[in-house]
């Protein structure tokens, strides 16, 4: 995979996450990278993200619902240009609170 077609899917995951949540905040992460040689890894990197949203559109809802949101979100994604997505979800209060001591 081509370093432009990486660019080019985190820029569209951004795209529909930010369309679909309004996050308050959004990291993506390519880690293509941390999988070589690993099935579904592409030779450059790509295909592996680690995704953070935090999103009032979460309220309310428990960590399976949280995913499936955003699965549904990248459905297309997930089909062709995405093998696997680790996320983490939060509503902003949930990004606010203090970490465990």
């Amino acid at each position: 995979m081509l370093a432009r077609e990486m660019t080019e899917t985190t820029g569209l995951l951004r795209a529909k996450l930010t369309a679909g949540l309004s996050p308050e905040r959004l990291e993506i992460e390519d880690e293509g990278h941390l999988h070589a040689g690993h099935a579904g890894a592409r030779e450059h990197g790509g295909g592996h993200y680690r995704v953070t949203v935090v999103s009032s559109a979460f309220e309310g809802m428990g960590p399976v619902a949280r995913h499936r949101k955003v699965y549904a979100l990248l459905e297309d994604e997930l089909k062709t240009r995405v093998h696997a997505l680790a996320l983490t979800t939060l509503t902003p209060a949930e990004a606010d609170a203090p970490a465990p001591a």
